[in-house]
C-alpha cells in the first residue's frame, strides 16, 4: 500500500513558497504522492437563495495543473493526483493538453483522477451542463485516452468532433492513468468499466465492505483484472493519536487499498508548518510499528 499526502488546499495559503516547503517536505518523509482536491469558482454564502455547500468563496483552491506544473520542477519522484478534477465542467481537449504537458513536464508522474462534482454554480459558471454531466463524461474519458495515445485522432460522438488532430506534445504516460472519484452506484459501474482506480468517500467499516464487494463483482463483470485495480483510500488524523493511525491504515489494507492518503486539513492546524508537522508525526507512526504495508 502506497502512503501519500492530501495537500492542504484550503489552508495552505498563497505562499508559493509555503507550497514548495511542503510538497519537498513531503517528499523528503518518504510519501509517494501529493494529492490535490479542486474548485475553480466558490459560490457567495449570502447570495439570493443563500449556499449551504462545503466551500464558499473564502475558501482557497489553487488550480491543479497549474500547481502540478509548479510542483514538477519542485519535486523528483512525488507522484502528483488530481482527486478529482471535475471533468465535465471543463473542456476535454484542453484538459487533455494541460494533463500531458503535465505528465511530460514532471517525467510520467500525473495520475488524474476526475469526477462529476456536485456543484451547480460552478457548472453555470463556466458555461456546461450540471444535468447531462455522468453521461458526458464517459465519453470524455473515451476522447481524453484516445489523445494521449494517437498522433491523430478523428473522432466523432455525441459532445465531441475531432477532425483529424493531435496534441504535441504526447504525454510521457500512453495513456496517463484516470481513476474515479464519488459513491454513487452507477460511479462504481462506470469506475470498474472504464477506470484504473477508484477514490472511495468512507472508512473502513462494514458498509465499506459491502461497497467494495460491488465493486469487485463489477470489475469481473466487465471482465477487468482485479489485481490492476487501484483503490486510493483517506485518512483524516483528527484528534487521535498513532495507535489509532495505524489501526485504520490497517484497517485500509484490509479493504483492499493499494494507496492511502493522509488528510490534514480541518483539524484545526494554524500554519503550513504545522500540516508538515502532523504527515511527519503519521509517517514516523507508521514506520515505528513495524507493520507491513507493502
Amino acid at each position: 500500500m502506497k502512503f501519500g499526502v492530501v495537500f492542504p488546499q484550503t489552508e495552505i495559503g498563497p505562499d508559493p513558497v509555503a507550497v514548495r516547503d511542503y510538497a519537498q517536505a513531503a517528499e523528503g518523509l518518504g510519501y509517494r504522492y501529493l494529492l490535490a482536491y479542486e474548485h475553480v469558482i466558490g459560490a457567495n454564502p449570502d447570495r439570493p437563495g443563500g449556499w449551504r455547500g462545503p466551500y464558499t468563496h473564502r475558501s482557497l483552491f489553487h488550480e491543479p495543473f497549474v500547481l502540478f506544473g509548479y510542483l514538477a520542477g519542485l519535486t523528483q519522484k512525488l507522484e502528483l493526483v488530481t482527486g478529482v478534477v471535475i471533468l465535465p465542467q471543463r473542456q476535454t481537449v484542453l484538459v487533455a493538453k494541460q494533463a500531458a504537458a503535465v505528465d511530460v513536464l514532471s517525467g510520467g508522474r500525473l495520475r488524474l483522477g476526475v469526477g462529476t462534482g456536485w456543484n451547480q454554480v460552478e457548472y453555470e459558471a463556466l458555461g456546461e451542463n450540471f444535468h447531462n454531466r455522468g453521461r458526458r463524461e464517459e465519453e470524455q474519458i473515451k476522447v481524453l485516452r484516445a489523445l494521449w495515445q494517437n498522433e491523430l485522432v478523428t473522432f466523432k460522438g455525441k459532445w465531441h468532433q475531432i477532425p483529424d488532430a493531435g496534441l504535441n506534445p504526447l504525454p510521457v504516460q500512453r495513456p496517463i492513468p484516470i481513476w474515479l472519484g464519488g459513491m454513487a452506484e452507477v460511479v462504481l459501474k462506470r469506475a470498474a468499466r472504464l477506470a484504473d482506480g477508484w477514490f472511495p468517500q468512507f472508512q473502513p467499516g462494514p458498509q465499506a465492505e459491502e461497497v467494495v464487494s460491488r465493486l469487485r463483482q463489477y470489475l469481473r463483470e466487465a471482465g477487468r483484472d482485479q489485481a490492476t485495480f487501484g483503490i486510493d483510500g483517506r485518512i483524516p488524523l483528527g484528534t487521535d493519536g498513532p495507535p489509532e493511525w495505524v489501526a485504520r491504515a490497517r484497517a485500509w489494507q484490509a479493504l483492499g487499498a493499494t494507496h492511502l492518503a493522509v488528510n490534514t486539513m480541518g483539524i484545526g492546524l494554524k500554519s503550513p508548518a504545522a500540516h508538515i508537522e502532523a504527515i511527519r508525526r503519521f509517517k514516523e507512526a507508521i514506520e515505528d510499528s513495524g507493520a507491513d504495508f507493502g
